[in-house]
């Protein structure tokens, strides 16, 4: 992403300049592309008189501080100290285009929602500043204010005019709402000297690293989105008998939780995961374009995020007739044995890697016992065998928040080889995907895929599971089922 004077400036990544004569002058409106072609605004002196005048006077009411406020300015100064006398800038980065002149909705970057406060309600293009100012920094976040009435851009732009996205807030109240010194954009320079996030890899890595450890705010917005998820899951179930009848019944599935994630959040943290049958094999299955068939396993990954931008991210697989054949209950039962014995070792001072491999222990011990291994289990879990990986591919745990994947950035030694801290906010989500044509399993197995998967806080001496409340065991799944949908 490019900090120059000129992108930071730009109304969107999407635009250009129409420049339309009048009588006594010429104006000039940004447009998104491919829209002047289309564009019937009236333009002349005398519309423009007519559309600015008459209007009642807006009241610029200034809000309390919202909740996170006082949580986003300790980090604003933990990142100041770690960075002296030196200028940081913290984009919230810019729409991007989906089709033509349609953008994707707005999501800011994580970094500038962490050190803000601002989340589904944050102004594109905005820049938050580090100005250094002796061993501290005065913080300044830069946005387009809303326009005059009398500009333009109020009713013309149709990428940021009133009249086409609704109001936007001052100067003032967004300063009153973050508890951050606010100004237009406009005054927003770039220098040669800045470290800006993502261009900087240090900045980055350190903005990244901060989010290992979550504060209370952040643990209260995680139960939140755990608590609107369990609802999704919930409204799933209780539309089963519909998808199940419908011959793209993952779409429907997928629609269901999207239409509580937007009800009870701001939308999805990831593209849902709705895989059913043979579609569970496929880890990252989100076409979601296939039946839920009656006596198949239907896997659903999937999260809901907040305003505020944190996410769940839980995965619990179903049977879709209510029912666990005999080999789907004895493989579902597998992965929660090891999710729970993953669990159990959680508490500070282990070693983050350490909850992957005691998972692993009980998916090698699995299958062994069931003769998919060439080897004894002892064996597989040598690091030059790992034949059990063949069934479970992926990592067991990730970092949450307000990114669904955490703390990407983070070094490999804070992060992989990291130590578990009480405050931190990880998945345990184990698998087996026997796929269709794996000729090492039985073939009463192959087609199968189980995940289950849960949002974990570790606390001072332990952990507490925080999606605990919804059904884990083969039988509290079937009796969750028969209650919703029966």
């Amino acid at each position: 992403m490019s900090h120059s004077t000129d992108t930071a400036h730009a109304d969107s990544v999407h635009t250009e300049t129409v420049h339309t004569e009048t009588a006594d002058e010429r104006v000039s409106t940004e447009q998104p592309e491919g829209t002047e072609n289309r564009s019937t605004t009236p333009s002349s002196n005398q519309f423009q008189q007519f559309i600015g005048s008459e209007w009642a006077e807006r009241v610029d009411e200034l809000p309390a501080p919202r909740e996170q406020a006082p949580f986003a300015a300790r980090r604003r100064a933990t990142l100041s100290a770690a960075f002296p006398g030196q200028r940081l800038v913290v984009p919230a980065g810019s729409p991007k285009q989906r089709s033509n002149d349609t953008d994707y909705p707005f999501r800011a970057h994580t970094v500038f929602t962490y050190l803000t406060g601002w989340g589904s309600d944050s102004e594109p293009d905005a820049v938050l500043v580090f100005e250094p100012a002796g061993d501290t920094h005065e913080v300044t976040l830069y946005f387009r204010e809303r326009a005059d009435r009398t500009s333009p851009e109020f009713y013309a732009n149709s990428a940021i005019g009133e009249f086409w996205i609704g109001a936007r807030p001052s100067l003032a109240q967004v300063a009153a709402d973050l508890g951050i010194e606010t100004a237009h954009l406009d005054e927003f320079q770039a220098t040669a000297i800045d470290r800006t996030v993502e261009e900087d890899a240090e900045l980055t890595q350190f903005a990244s690293e901060m989010r290992l450890v979550k504060d209370a705010y952040e643990i209260e917005q995680m139960r939140q989105a755990v608590d609107a998820t369990q609802r999704g899951f919930d409204d799933v179930i209780a539309d089963f008998g519909r998808i199940t009848q419908h011959e793209r019944g993952e779409r429907l599935v997928e629609g269901v939780f999207y239409t509580r994630a937007r009800a009870d959040g701001n939308a999805v943290g990831y593209d849902t995961i709705a895989a059913s049958g043979p579609h569970a094999c496929i880890l990252h299955w989100t076409r979601n374009d296939g039946p839920v068939t009656p006596g198949d396993l239907m896997l659903l990954d999937a999260g809901v995020e907040l305003d505020s931008l944190y996410t769940a991210d839980i995965t619990r697989t179903l049977p879709a007739n209510g029912t666990f054949t005999d080999v789907q209950r004895a493989v579902y039962e597998a992965v929660r044995e090891a999710a729970d014995a993953a669990f159990q070792i959680v508490k500070p001072g282990i070693t983050f890697r350490d909850v992957h491999a005691e998972a692993m222990r009980v998916i090698a011990q699995k299958t062994a016992e069931w003769g998919f291994l060439p080897v004894s289990a002892d064996e597989s879990m040598q690091p030059d065998n790992q034949y059990h990986r063949r069934y479970m591919v992926h990592g067991t745990s990730h970092h949450l928040g307000i990114d669904v994947h955490d703390c990407a950035q983070a070094r490999r030694e804070m992060y992989h080889d990291g130590i578990v801290k009480e405050g931190m906010v990880f998945t345990i989500e184990p698998g087996l995907y026997f796929q269709p044509d794996d000729l090492t399993v039985a073939p009463e197995f192959r087609g199968i895929g189980v995940r289950i998967e849960d949002d974990i806080l570790v606390t001072a001496d332990g952990a507490e599971n925080l999606s605990a409340g919804i059904p884990r065991t083969a039988d509290d799944v079937e009796a969750w089922i028969a209650r919703l949908n029966g």
